[in-house]
């Protein structure tokens, strides 16, 4: 009886001590991300066609009277605006003024017609609500993008990037400057973003297809890139390709690297292939359409590119496969508890391939170091209205933290923008 107490003593403090060894600063265990999430040093992904392709499009119902979006524990939801058409994201001007730009893609047999503007709100009193909507701009052209550097704004249309001379002021009716044509069609986001100094202006460019079938995208480096060009629209080069559709971008405020989510191929299974959260290195290539996490081969373009399968590299981070994760938002704010501090807020516009339905929901991951150091966080969830129909309220997209530390969350298919905010 000694012996067998002893063994069982001795044999739950090596479990204990196992355990204690998991969850040390080098971060959580393995089992703790869900499938198909986490650091790619520790994905498992399945074999290509393990189960069927589907195609489970989303009905979008529309928000009940009443009805808003389910906050994670120790925050709060409100409503920051509505009546918008297809609002995509928002920009903090530097007066604290929002903008929120409203477009969508536009089909040839679909009646919906894109805004093609960016309204701006501001609260005067600071109470979270704004109090003045005013358009501030119209006329453009499937626009995504804003950025502001010193006396321009800038504007990324489906096609080019635009500029426009601008000291302040609730409208700019001056004529745009284009400096930059960009391909369009596809994948039309262009989303912009200017470096902490203002020097370069970094441009996401999606692909036109699913894996380049047909030879289109091969033949535009621009496609599927990220492009670096001085704000003047000269010396544009490719940062960064073999990114399938990289839409939210941010710099991650400890180390001031550039980061991008990126939406990844279809029609390879459920559970293929996951959307990544990753630093944008100089000059990678990150596989899109010859090979994904690295250099796993696409089935459907095999033999056709081995030195690109061997020249590519894994992301940072798996998001799990058709999430659509679009938005990127680091937290540089202190409203917020200090736990969020630093890490990534990221919208998922949710899935179209993929049997049961995912995404559709506000994530988060935590940062440590300038790296992610945590599992996925559901922080705004409730988009969904009847999985066994596919039918949603609305489907959330751009995330842009507010000036007061709150966050901003453009709802596209439910024409809202939606605040976050931490309860006090």
């Amino acid at each position: 009886m000694f012996y067998r107490s002893l063994f069982a003593i001795t044999l739950s403090l090596c479990v204990a001590w196992l355990f204690s060894c998991a969850v040390s600063s080098e971060g959580p265990a393995r089992e703790d991300y869900a499938p198909g999430t986490g650091p790619a040093d520790q994905l498992k992904l399945p074999v290509p066609f393990a189960t069927p392709s589907v195609r489970n499009t989303s009905k979008v119902i529309g928000w009940p009277k009443g009805r808003m979006p389910t906050p994670a524990p120790g925050f709060e939801v409100s409503l920051f605006a509505e009546n918008l058409a297809s609002p995509r994201q928002a920009y903090v001007l530097p007066n604290k003024d929002v903008l929120i730009v409203e477009a969508r893609r536009e089909w040839p047999d679909r009646p919906q017609k894109s805004a093609n503007r960016i309204t701006l709100f501001r609260d005067t009193n600071g109470d979270g609500k704004p109090d003045v909507r005013e358009a501030f701009l119209t006329g453009l052209n499937m626009p995504h993008g804003m950025a502001v550097v010193g006396n321009w704004f800038y504007v990324g249309n489906t096609d080019a990037v635009v500029r426009y001379l601008w000291r302040g002021g609730t409208k700019i009716e001056t004529k745009g400057e284009k400096i930059l044509d960009l391909p369009a069609g596809g994948h039309y986001t262009r989303n912009l973003i200017a470096d902490p100094a203002g020097k370069k202006i970094y441009v996401a460019v999606g692909s036109a297809t699913n894996v380049d079938e047909q030879r289109i995208d091969a033949k535009d480096p621009r496609r599927a890139a990220i492009l670096e060009t001085n704000p003047d629209g000269s010396a544009m080069r490719v940062f960064a390709g073999g990114l399938r559709n990289p839409v939210g971008m941010d710099w991650e405020p400890r180390t001031k690297t550039l980061w991008t989510v990126v939406n990844e191929r279809d029609l390879l299974g459920d559970d293929l292939v996951p959307d990544f959260l990753t630093s944008v290195k100089d000059g990678a290539f990150y596989g899109w359409p010859y090979s994904y996490f690295g250099q796993n081969e696409d089935p459907r373009k095999k033999g056709q590119r081995p030195d690109l399968v061997a020249k590519a590299i894994k992301p940072d981070y798996a998001l799990g496969a058709h999430t659509a994760a679009l938005g990127l938002a680091f937290y540089d704010s202190k409203t917020f508890p200090p736990r969020y501090h630093g890490g990534a807020f990221i919208g998922m516009h949710g899935s179209w391939n993929r049997s049961k339905m995912v995404g559709y929901k506000v994530a988060f991951v935590p940062f440590r170091n300038g790296k992610p150091a945590g599992p996925l966080e559901d922080i705004l969830t409730g988009f969904i209205a009847d999985e066994s129909k596919y039918e949603a309220y609305g489907r959330p997209v751009g995330v842009t933290v507010a000036p007061d530390g709150s966050l901003l969350v453009a709802d596209d298919a439910g024409g809202k923008v939606w605040r976050v905010s931490a309860k006090k």
